[in-house]
């Protein structure tokens, strides 16, 4: 095995140095749980970013690759493939859109949703939300609102920025120009904010009021982990486009942007492409992703599993416990760096997606005996 001391000194050398890591070597996951070169075992409330949803290395998932790559892995979108096809119709019939374009990730899943907007309306300009995250790439990053992100690039096609779950601010902002509202049903990387779900209704009208395409990142909020398959049923609100991602394939990488009506008649031949996207493996990896959570009702799970995991650290009393199924921000009142390194030398992965704000994110495959002992290193943490 190799030495962890030796590893991160490669890594600095041979990598560009864009990512804060934390001083861990995983080398093994399953179910809810990791493993650190040295043996050590760790409980994982990260989930790879909220990716992890049926746990790691499930055996179906695995079962799947391992066939579908003795078939055929790589050929393009020059050809067809059924899986492909197969994943557009479950995604169609789980989210009720029309149409499918695959891609690699979310943030080209927003890239595609901005082109899309473009090529149906004619229209550049869009609103989005204070504290809103929608990828670095350069059109995705024109909407996301840290300006420590966005200053380096300008410019940037940017978006107005509006304060989230603010109707009339919302409607202020949107015009007759506005080509697209993009919002995210909740804010995750800003710490797991929820709106009301009137919030998302009075989008869909000043949207269709104004011309206006509105367009839901569910990279993050997809595949059950909101406690329901999408963050969007929770309003009842359907949206003209949705950005998908994270969850999708058990880990690895897919991104995907549906949209419903004739927006989805937009895009011709040759507007948009790429060359791995909806390859065989990553969407078998995907239709055995959606069947596991299926079977073993991950979206119900995910619901209980929150509820109790958000009423257990209300003991701890925080400032603040926000959160829907298995997606959970916690204010606390002190510096939650620090919360995360101990709670890493306690056996337990977290983050902290601000100074006092740590995000929960597990797999939904977690179990009470897990978010006990979690909460537990967290409060011997404060």
């Amino acid at each position: 095995m190799t030495d962890k001391t030796d590893l991160k000194e490669r890594e600095s050398q041979a990598i560009f140095q864009t990512y804060g890591r934390q001083d861990v070597f995983l080398v093994r996951g399953s179910k809810a749980r990791v493993w650190d070169s040295e043996g050590k075992e760790y409980l994982d409330f990260v989930a790879g970013i909220a990716v992890n949803n049926v746990g790691h290395c499930h055996p179906a998932v695995v079962g799947a690759i391992k066939s579908q790559a003795e078939r055929l892995i790589h050929t393009s979108n020059l050809y067809y493939t059924e899986n492909q096809v197969l994943l557009a119709e479950e995604l169609k019939g789980l989210t009720g859109m029309d149409r499918a374009y695959f891609c690699n990730s979310g943030a080209e899943s927003v890239e595609a949703a901005i082109k899309l907007v473009r090529r149906a309306t004619g229209k550049s300009k869009i609103v989005a939300a204070e504290r809103a995250f929608h990828g670095r790439t350069l059109g995705a990053l024109g909407a996301t609102y840290k300006s420590v992100y966005r200053e380096p690039f300008r410019p940037l096609a940017e978006a107005t920025f509006v304060p989230y779950n603010d109707i009339e601010a919302l409607k202020a902002a949107t015009t007759p120009d506005t080509g697209a509202v993009i919002l995210e049903p909740i804010q995750g990387e800003a710490g797991v904010y929820v709106p009301d779900a009137e919030y998302l209704r009075a989008a869909r009208q000043i949207c269709d009021d104004r011309g206006a395409m509105l367009v839901f990142d569910e990279v993050q909020t997809g595949f059950g982990r909101t406690g329901r398959w999408f963050g969007k049923e929770h309003s009842g609100v359907m949206p003209d486009i949705m950005t998908l991602a994270k969850a999708m394939a058990g880990g690895l990488p897919i991104g995907a942007m549906l949209a419903a009506g004739p927006v989805a008649e937009a895009f011709v031949k040759g507007d948009h492409g790429s060359t791995f996207a909806g390859g065989p493996v990553i969407c078998a990896a995907a239709l055995a992703t959606i069947q596991v959570i299926r079977e073993e009702k991950l979206v119900q799970r995910s619901e209980e599993m929150g509820a109790y995991l958000r009423s257990q650290l209300k003991r701890l009393k925080p400032l603040e416990v926000r959160g829907l199924g298995l997606i959970v921000g916690v204010d606390l009142g002190c510096d939650c760096k620090t919360l995360v390194e101990k709670a890493l030398q306690n056996g337990v992965l977290i983050n902290s997606t601000g100074e006092h704000t740590i995000r929960l994110i597990p797999p939904l495959v977690v179990g009470k005996d897990d978010i006990d002992k979690v909460v537990n290193v967290i409060a011997q943490s404060l």
